[in-house]
């Protein structure tokens, strides 16, 4: 024996009313959610370490020593 087959108007009813039901939801709880602005300041807090400037200096007094001792090198 084979199933009853559901009308096809019925099907489109029940989607319908359960998309409507889903939407409703969700603006319902639209006006829930609320973002208030801290009280205290945001701090960030930044721990930079340059070492490019300290490179280059050592690179640079490096290249300035070889060029005094260049019978070393």
């Amino acid at each position: 024996m084979t199933a009853p087959k559901q009308n096809q108007g019925e099907g489109w009813t029940l989607r319908l009313s359960g998309i409507a039901m889903l939407v409703a939801g969700m603006v319902a709880l639209g006006g829930c959610i609320t973002v208030n602005a801290p009280e205290e300041p945001i701090v960030i807090e930044l721990n930079v370490n340059i070492r490019q400037e300290v490179i280059y200096r050592l690179a640079e007094d490096a290249g300035n020593t070889i060029d005094q001792n260049a019978d070393i090198f």
